[in-house]
């Protein structure tokens, strides 16, 4: 069974910090904007609000397999 394109990985980063600490896969159809959530910073030792950014370097696609 393949995978469906609806689930899309996306990388969180930090609001304080700017840093890009946590990664997640969120489903595009049901959640069309961005995600936000308060998450632990380590660099900063507290909870802040991570947003949603698109995952390092474009590789946020999945490639198709060769057949």
């Amino acid at each position: 069974m393949a995978k469906s394109d609806k689930r899309k990985l996306v990388g969180m980063v930090s609001e304080e910090t700017g840093h890009r600490t946590y990664y997640t896969r969120k489903n595009v159809v049901n959640t069309p904007d961005k995600l936000e959530l308060r998450k632990y910073d380590p660099i900063a030792r507290k909870h802040v609000l991570y947003v949603e950014t698109k995952k390092n370097l474009g590789r946020n696609e999945v490639k198709p397999r060769k057949k």
